[in-house]
């Protein structure tokens, strides 16, 4: 899962729109780049641990927020914003490791992008024990979903590996109420925010991974390194920056559509590169979460 892809930013105040080709260039960033990023994790877990191999890509971009950050002069956050954003960011990065582990644990890259792209799904449920009513186009969103879902655990690769699908899922949840819950308490604001978020999870990922004994391998792969550089800096680093931009530019329904094209870019190059065998029923799990999602977003977008 990309670093980004739920870290909670400031909504933007949209006066202007921003001239339409960045637009589409930063739109078709977040679709190809975190579409590809299952297939970089998958590549890059064949010589790197996953609580490691996440911890990795963390310790990249904070060193590089932390530096930008200082040029700027940033004011610091308050202790308690400063220890909100720590503990919501261990828990969030800690479900990332745990979806990692998930697809080292043999589930497909294209279906565990499939999973992780219902966490609007699960965040909306969740929403509801806060006392959040969703409107009637959320609710069917969540119904089609929640079916989705069930499709999709019908799926032989998700069958084939339970405790794979189980930690994958578990991993969602766990990102899922991380947002819903950092939305309700005092985080700092922009990359600040971000950046004591992404320290959290760098140290709750590193203890992880040396309680798993998680080590260096002694000779990895040129192409498993290669991976993990993509991961650190494309995935990270590229994507976020044209997140940020389109978070300050266009609707935060626009913004957010990578969750519903994620998951279908990963099936297919999961298919296409790594021979991931595609069923019938993981075909048809994908257009209903997809249907899901967008009704969701739709729904929230209102």
């Amino acid at each position: 899962m990309s670093v980004s892809r739920i870290l909670p930013l400031p909504r933007a105040n949209i006066a202007t729109q921003a001239p339409p080709l960045p637009v589409v260039a930063s739109l078709g960033a977040l679709y190809l780049i975190w579409g590809s990023h299952y297939l970089a994790t998958a590549i890059a877990l064949e010589n790197y641990p996953p609580f490691m191999l996440t911890a990795a890509r963390l310790l990249v971009a904070i060193m590089i927020l932390a530096l930008s950050l200082r040029l700027r002069s940033a004011p610091m956050p308050t202790a308690r914003e400063a220890a909100c954003a720590i503990g919501i960011g261990a828990l969030m990065f800690a479900g990332v490791g745990a979806i990692t582990l998930g697809q080292g644990l043999g589930v497909a890259s294209g279906l565990t992008a499939l999973a992780v792209g219902s966490v609007p799904i699960w965040a909306t449920l969740i929403s509801l024990a806060f006392g959040c009513r969703p409107c009637a186009v959320e609710g069917l969103g969540l119904v089609v979903g929640i079916s989705g879902l069930v499709i999709l655990n019908l799926e032989g690769g998700l069958q084939s590996q339970p405790l794979g699908a189980a930690v994958v899922l578990a991993g969602s949840l766990m990102w899922a109420f991380g947002t819903v819950t950092g939305n309700r308490l005092s985080l700092p604001r922009g990359l600040s925010g971000i950046l004591f978020q992404m320290c959290g999870g760098f140290l709750a990922l590193a203890l992880i991974s040396w309680a798993r004994g998680e080590g260096l391998p002694a000779d990895p792969t040129a192409l498993a390194t290669l991976g993990l550089a993509y991961l650190a800096i494309v995935s990270t680093l590229l994507a976020f920056s044209a997140y940020t931009r389109l978070v300050r530019h266009v609707r935060p329904s626009l913004a957010t559509s990578y969750a519903c094209v994620n998951p279908v870019i990963a099936v297919l190059l999961g298919a296409a590169l790594l021979a991931e065998p595609i069923a019938g029923s993981g075909i048809l799990a994908t257009v209903v979460i997809f249907t899901g999602v967008v009704l969701v977003m739709l729904g929230k977008g209102r």
